[in-house]
């Protein structure tokens, strides 16, 4: 399978579409929004038309208000990834969601119920009892961090593995050596110098498309989770009266240039991603991509 990865305004879609093109292959989605079904202008959604023309899956799976985990995601995607017909096209700017596809990340199971019982404790007597479960913990988790010693104390309560066991579990091993268990063709599409005009003007583009019309119609039904997204949540603040158009646009663009910024930081820790430099004709990355893959 081809992955086509990078930060938000990267040009990674268009050149995922043309591969898609020319090699007969489906598009997988490795977004943390385009699951939200009516989130459509704010999250840069395929057009209809380019649904139509190619297959994208891990789009519309939930409605606005409902959680969705990365997890979720994982359990949504990887399985029917791995079995898919035509060939695979992974296009997205989550690293952590495209990972949920490709390798063996272990999500653990959370209990309000004890973290609630955990968090009632002092930060010395979480500790204490993870120590006791783990002499080594301390090799694994920031023991100054108290959220990271209550979430390892609580996995150790739900599932029994201590986090010294855990971080020996081959799957655990393999996620940290960015060893996946399907083969794939990772390309990233560095965003070059002027990634701020380009989200600029991109995010103007959705102003004119109707993005704040499709926040205060999705307004009552977002829930945790999606009024978070970026440019929903700035454009939220204006719906709701507490910014100006002005306050909320460029609140919108600073949070989206942040995001490409923490995106690109995170793709580039992946050694198995091959970076191209920034072009403006997608055909350009197009052919770069099929020449690469050609040489392998």
């Amino acid at each position: 399978m081809i992955a086509i990865l990078g930060p938000t305004a990267s040009g990674k879609s268009a050149v995922a579409m043309r591969l898609a093109e020319t090699l007969d292959g489906h598009i997988w989605s490795v977004d943390s929004m385009q699951v939200y079904r009516h989130m459509d202008i704010g999250t840069a959604k395929p057009t209809t038309t380019e649904r139509e023309r190619i297959t994208h899956h891990l789009i519309d799976l939930v409605e606005p208000e409902d959680r969705y985990s990365v997890a979720d995601f994982q359990r949504s995607g990887a399985a029917a990834l791995r079995q898919a017909a035509s060939q695979p096209i992974i296009c997205g700017g989550s690293g952590l969601h495209f990972r949920a596809l490709i390798d063996p990340l272990d999500f653990p199971p959370t209990s309000p119920a004890v973290r609630e019982e955990l968090e009632a404790l002092s930060s010395v007597e979480v500790t204490r009892r993870l120590l006791d479960l783990d002499s080594t913990a301390d090799q694994h988790v920031d023991l100054a961090n108290p959220r990271r010693v209550i979430r390892a104390l609580e996995i150790a309560t739900l599932t029994g593995a201590t986090p010294s066991e855990r971080a020996a579990d081959p799957r655990t091993v393999a996620v940290r050596e960015f060893r996946s268990d399907v083969e794939v063709h990772a390309f990233g599409i560095d965003p070059g110098k002027h990634l701020s005009e380009r989200i600029t003007r991109r995010f103007d583009a959705m102003l004119s498309a109707g993005l704040v019309d499709e926040v205060r119609r999705l307004a009552p039904r977002l829930g945790v989770t999606a009024a978070r997204a970026v440019g929903y949540r700035e454009m939220l603040a204006v719906v709701n009266g507490d910014h100006s158009m002005a306050e909320g646009r460029k609140a919108a663009i600073q949070a989206t240039v942040h995001l490409a910024k923490r995106q690109r930081t995170y793709f580039r820790k992946d050694p198995r991603i091959r970076w191209l430099p920034w072009h403006d004709d997608p055909n350009v990355l197009t052919e770069r991509v099929l020449e690469m893959l050609r040489t392998e």
